[in-house]
């Protein structure tokens, strides 16, 4: 199967090229390199051992993602990464984001209808959940309006994409779209080669770069936001997945769209997680303990629109998908430390 991938050179984005090569699937890169850099295309070929079809193209732009089709053919399935995700920028900035997440969506599902491209891939989000107010989460837990136009985007996308599905089930003739929307939790960790991993541009929005540049010494003190929270530490607990996990997810749900397609067109919803809670402070212990140092870090206030706790119920993906998770907490956190040396050197 022949793949496009947005975002593909981005952190969740390049290790699913390497799952999926190493499945045989065959992925097109389409990248504006925005918050990436083209170095990591060396890195997939230093792993993959493998040229691999990359497109400098903003997936806003309909004229060259449709252009992108017509070059590469035969194009079967598509994995959507593309998207601004920070959402403290997106309180300050929704239209940004709105324009951006919604907007390259709905440029993606018209070229894929006008080329007859049946299976979608969406990268989605717990934040979908808000705070629930059951543990764990399972896909029919409630969607809670998002506190954020970044967790908002994600909402939306997920209702555009149902809605497409659902047409095109009334009008097989013309369009079948087929779907799987998948529900990160908290991706973790790096390529075990040390080649690629979480490469944020500038001040890290996620927790686990924020620790190993703290380690680095390229930031002074890592803040744990709140300590006063009713958890057993009194941080906030969250479901950290190792990213190549999460990468192989995104094989299985293309292979699973492909088998389930010729019954008619589907549109599913899985979590990816671990089916675990770990609280931030345990993170940073864990981290302190796989690799043999000692971090600098305080407590400092609650941030504004933090969730307590969340981890996800994975028994849908482990019984439908045949997905289940193969890493642990101290793998990711050795990965991203090797990692992290790996880009000081």
């Amino acid at each position: 199967m022949k793949v496009l991938v947005t975002g593909g050179t981005g952190f969740i984005g390049s290790h699913t090229i390497v799952s999926l090569i190493e499945t045989g699937m065959k992925p097109v890169i389409v990248d504006n390199l925005d918050n990436s850099l083209p170095s990591v295309l060396k890195s997939l070929e230093a792993i993959t051992q493998t040229t691999i079809p990359f497109y400098e193209v903003d997936c806003n732009d309909q004229e060259a993602i449709n252009q992108v089709f017509e070059k590469e053919k035969d194009i079967e399935g598509v994995i959507h990464f593309a998207a601004h995700k920070a959402v403290g920028e997106s309180v300050i900035n929704p239209l940004k984001y709105y324009q951006n997440n919604v907007g390259s969506l709905i440029v993606l599902l018209e070229v894929m209808k006008k080329h007859q491209t049946p299976h979608l891939v969406f990268s989605s989000s717990c934040t979908v959940y808000g705070q629930p107010g059951q543990l764990p989460v399972t896909e029919t837990s409630p969607i809670i309006p998002a506190e954020s136009p970044y967790g908002n985007t994600k909402q939306i996308c997920e209702e555009v994409i149902r809605d497409t599905v659902h047409s095109s089930q009334a009008d097989l003739a013309n369009f079948q779209l087929n779907a799987i929307l998948l529900r990160y939790f908290n991706p973790i960790g790096a390529h075990p080669s040390g080649h690629i991993g979480e490469l944020p541009l500038g001040v890290p929005n996620n927790l686990v770069p924020y620790i190993t540049q703290t380690a680095a010494g390229i930031r002074d003190t890592l803040t744990i936001f709140g300590n006063d929270y009713d958890t057993p530490d009194g941080t906030c607990i969250r479901d950290y997945i190792h990213v190549m996990d999460l990468a192989e997810a995104h094989v299985k749900a293309l292979q699973l769209l492909a088998n389930k397609s010729e019954n008619g067109s589907i549109c599913e919803v899985f979590n990816i997680g671990t089916g675990k809670g770990n609280s931030v402070q345990e993170l940073v212990h864990t981290f302190e303990k796989v690799n043999n140092l000692k971090l600098n870090y305080e407590f400092g206030k609650r941030r504004p629109g933090d969730i307590e706790q969340i981890y996800a119920s994975v028994d849908k993906a482990n019984q439908q998908l045949g997905w289940q998770t193969k890493r642990s907490l101290e793998d990711g956190l050795r990965d991203a430390w090797n990692w992290q040396q790996k880009l000081i050197k």
